[in-house]
């Protein structure tokens, strides 16, 4: 490994992570990625959930080897006054503190934030729940499926006037995590500054809220209640999903100039010369005109043709890219996003790199998911 990416820009920084299966293990894989010492804090038995989530080889989760990069194991018993007493002894020497059970339960463990702060006033505890430490929906469990669904993101998915669909990933879960990686650092600033730790407190439904553009205020404006649009971008045209004779393309022509040459490109000049179209609104005053002129041209026409003929006139587009098409693409190589790691059985994998990429101080797969309470609390004091 270069040296400098031993060394990331979170060396040094001590975190403990209580939390389980996606949204809080996704913070420490994070900072883990970038210096953090992060030790986890596993249940006997079993350990964390995700160990056994989804598709498993040699008896443990392939989406473990990702989630847990970076980080030490020891197992402990939180409902164990001795247990719960070493935590409170490794919070005295953390920096941050990483949680998302349900709100009050580490207060009932004696494990809340003015406990641990009195003997740690620097600590910085990062709370992920469904909804929240306050308000009347606190105490409610919520998962990521329900936080998309609260935070207005769900009733988009999908085609109007049918059920809405999921993604198929979590991302309630995946949002807070992001959101909660941003407030950790926040707080790290802010207590170089006070010399004080604070509670990051980071629900998934606001996670998800946060990122529903005007949603809101389109509703306080205007009374527009924003529905389904299938594959396109409602009110910004055109941008959709095209059918090809193999397959289908995405296409983003909703910039005024790559509009014109898209038009060009496929054969309407015409509409590239419309002074109605030159401008998004009267664009999308005519969506349904545009789009069938577009699928015109690439129901006509192979995936790789459309893509080929679309890059060389500087249009976005894109064929719907599946792990088999990832994992064969030269941008993801020469960009590190494919990243090949030996496990703790000694075998090879194939895993997402490490972003945001930093010039100076990157950071960097340094050691693979640790096994089920392979490391000691005694080890972790030493740094």
């Amino acid at each position: 490994m270069r040296e400098e990416l031993k060394h990331g820009p979170l060396t040094g920084l001590k975190v403990l992570e209580l939390g389980q299966l996606i949204a809080g293990p996704f913070v420490g894989k994070t900072l883990g990625d970038f210096g953090a010492t992060v030790l986890k804090v596993e249940p006997p038995g079993a350990g964390d959930p995700l160990r056994q989530w989804r598709h498993l080889r040699d008896g443990t989760s392939l989406w473990w080897q990702v989630q847990s990069r970076n980080k030490q194991s020891i197992v402990l018993d939180l409902r164990q006054d001795a247990d719960r007493a070493l935590v409170r002894e490794l919070a005295a020497q953390a920096d941050v503190l990483i949680e998302n059970f349900r709100p009050g339960t580490l207060e009932q463990w004696g494990l809340g934030y003015p406990a641990l702060a009195a003997e740690n006033p620097r600590l910085i505890m990062l709370r992920i729940s469904g909804f929240g430490q306050t308000g009347p929906y606190r105490d409610r469990p919520g998962f990521a499926a329900i936080a998309e669904a609260m935070g207005g993101l769900l009733h988009l998915m999908g085609e109007p006037g049918r059920p809405p669909v999921r993604a198929g990933v979590s991302l309630g879960d995946t949002l807070a995590a992001l959101h909660g990686v941003i407030g950790v650092l926040l707080a790290l600033q802010a207590r170089a500054t006070t010399g004080r730790g604070q509670v990051v407190d980071v629900a998934l439904y606001e996670s998800v809220f946060n990122c529903m553009e005007s949603l809101l205020p389109e509703y306080s404006a205007l009374g527009v209640v924003r529905q389904p649009s299938g594959a396109a971008l409602p009110g910004i045209a055109p941008s959709n999903v095209y059918p090809c004779s193999d397959g289908q393309v995405v296409i983003g022509g909703n910039g005024d100039s790559i509009f014109q040459r898209l038009m060009v490109a496929i054969g309407r000049p015409e509409l590239a010369g419309d002074p109605d179209l030159r401008t998004n609104p009267g664009r999308a005053a005519r969506v349904g005109e545009l789009d069938s002129a577009i699928s015109a041209f690439t129901a006509q026409r192979s995936v790789q043709e459309v893509v080929a003929q679309l890059q060389a006139a500087q249009v976005p587009v894109s064929r719907i890219y599946t792990a088999r098409d990832i994992a064969a693409d030269p941008h993801y190589k020469a960009r590190g996003m494919l990243q090949s790691i030996t496990t703790a059985d000694g075998r090879e994998l194939t895993v997402p790199g490490v972003i945001p990429k930093l010039s100076d101080t990157p950071g960097a797969i340094r050691s693979p998911a640790p096994a089920l309470g392979e490391h000691s609390a005694a080890g972790w004091r030493k740094r």
